[in-house]
């Protein structure tokens, strides 16, 4: 994929969108001092390389009764079977994230139950029972301080895809 710079304009759409995803195009022109069509444009743009991901409705756990959040860290008998652990994380609906990451332990998931009970049934005789995970250790959140997305507006570089830059 072709590199592009990500100008002035592309943050404050993407400030915008981050912040409300169903904020009108129109009205995101204005903010900008654009045309509504130039906006259609450059978000169809910033789709297309992978900036923007997709928009989608978000619902808060605790509302539908799942009042546990967790992470569980896991380590692996064998790092080969990353992918077949990870395609098993896949199947447990209260997985809602699992990252690969460094340290003492290879996976960080995040998952939501309806409470404790749930929880340890959850732990016990479903993702301790996948094969090629050697050992589990589990953190329940108390709270959650920070909800948010990536943060966009006053970047002066980043990296997007490859050696894509903010421009000046």
């Amino acid at each position: 994929m072709a590199s592009y710079h990500i100008d002035q304009t592309d943050q404050k759409i993407l400030s915008f969108l981050v912040k409300n995803a169903r904020m009108p195009f129109l009205e995101i022109a204005r903010e900008c001092g654009v045309s509504g069509a130039a906006i259609h444009q450059r978000v169809k743009r910033l789709e297309a390389n992978g900036v923007i991901t997709g928009s989608r409705l978000l619902v808060k756990p605790q509302a539908i009764g799942l009042n546990i959040c967790a992470f569980v860290s896991i380590s692996l008998s064998e790092a080969s079977k990353y992918n077949d652990v990870v395609n098993s994380l896949k199947k447990i609906p209260e997985v809602v994230e699992c990252h690969f990451v460094t340290g003492k332990y290879a996976l960080l998931v995040k998952l939501y139950c309806l409470d404790n009970d749930h929880l340890m049934e959850v732990l016990l005789n479903t993702i301790q029972k996948i094969p090629y995970i050697q050992a589990t250790d589990t953190m329940i959140a108390l709270d959650e301080a920070i909800d948010r997305q990536v943060w966009v507006k006053d970047y002066k570089s980043t990296s997007f895809l490859g050696d894509a830059k903010i421009a000046k």
